[in-house]
């Protein structure tokens, strides 16, 4: 079964035989994925009854019995266990909090946003939680990042939250948010007050850079 990059790189990070809970889960593309290639066990669960309704279509039409899914917002009414994975992707950050907010989390969690990625990695961190990888994956014309969690304590500075303590040594991923900055501050305004601090990031970009080379 072929799936896009950006699922197929939350897969590599989950190990054969687990019981996954996917938050937002669509279609359920890569919950079929993780079924046939890995033997996982999965829940399907998504807010919205349309894109549930093609998901359990698409179990139907692959024949995989080992999904279950659920109409719900976020992790309303699932039981989480310990050594669960809860994948969360596609997104804002916002959205990742109020689902993870108050609630029996697992040990393992694997989240990709597209928003805000210092706030998450704040937010998750806060929880427990230590970042055990980060992954960059372009698609479509288009950038995600994945990150991998686990029940930890671990120390971080800013630069690491802000641009990822694996990820700041990806020269691709800094490269790409340099060209994005530089593009943004082209359009802004000499008298703009968040031009300083688009410079700033820019500095910062051009720092992490040069140490990658």
């Amino acid at each position: 079964m072929k799936i896009s990059r950006r699922l197929e790189t939350i897969a590599e990070m989950i190990p054969s035989g687990s019981r996954v809970i996917d938050v937002g889960c669509d279609h359920a593309l890569l919950d079929i994925y993780l079924s046939l290639e890995k033997q996982c066990e999965c829940v399907a669960a998504d807010i919205n009854a349309n894109a549930l309704d093609q998901a359990r279509y698409n179990i139907l039409r692959f024949q995989v019995k080992s999904i279950t899914p659920v109409l719900t917002d976020g992790l309303e009414g699932i039981s989480v266990g310990e050594n669960d994975i809860v994948v969360i992707s596609g997104m804002g950050t916002s959205t990742i909090e109020h689902i993870l907010t108050n609630r029996k989390l697992p040990n393992h969690m694997i989240i990709g946003t597209h928003t805000d990625f210092a706030d998450l990695r704040k937010y998750v961190v806060s929880l427990g939680y230590a970042i055990q990888d980060e992954k960059y994956v372009e698609e479509k014309k288009k950038a995600y990042i994945i990150i991998d969690f686990i029940k930890d304590n671990a120390t971080y500075t800013e630069e690491d939250f802000q641009y990822g303590p694996i990820l700041k040594h990806n020269i691709r991923y800094i490269e790409n948010e340099r060209e994005k900055v530089l593009e943004i501050i082209s359009r802004i305004p000499h008298d703009d007050e968040d031009l300083v601090r688009k410079k700033k990031i820019l500095e910062e970009l051009e720092t992490l850079r040069k140490k990658n080379l």
